[in-house]
């Protein structure tokens, strides 16, 4: 593998372990900087299919509501690993007493997060 195609995978994976502690410290702010203006965010609820939201002012606007209504949201990452501008990333969601676990398939674009789709189990 050439390293330019290295870098990009290394690159594509830090990207979401940076959005991810972004998540876990519940900054919206820096979430957003991490996605492009046009990023794609597929939501697990309701089933079976979850809320798709598009743009960034629409997923803002949904994180924002979210880390509102979900003060104890924290998300521990289990398995992570990318391959060109994808990135995948198994993980543990808690809220007070209760989690669930599920993967998000990334896809990335120019250095920011494009589309971000949420499946769990259950």
């Amino acid at each position: 593998m050439s390293p330019i195609r290295m870098s990009q995978i290394e690159t594509s994976v830090r990207i979401v372990m940076e959005f991810n502690d972004a998540f876990n410290r519940h900054d919206v702010q820096e979430m957003m900087q991490l996605a492009s203006d046009d990023t794609v965010f597929e939501n697990t609820h309701p089933s079976p299919d979850g809320t798709t939201f598009s743009g960034k002012p629409a997923v803002t606007q949904f994180w924002s509501d979210f880390f509102r209504d979900s003060p104890n949201a924290h998300i521990e990452i289990e398995e992570i690993f990318g391959m060109g501008n994808r990135c995948v990333m198994r993980w543990k969601y808690t809220w007070g007493d209760g989690h669930v676990r599920g993967v998000d398939v990334f896809k990335l674009k120019d250095g920011l997060i494009a589309e971000k789709l949420s499946y769990v189990k259950g």
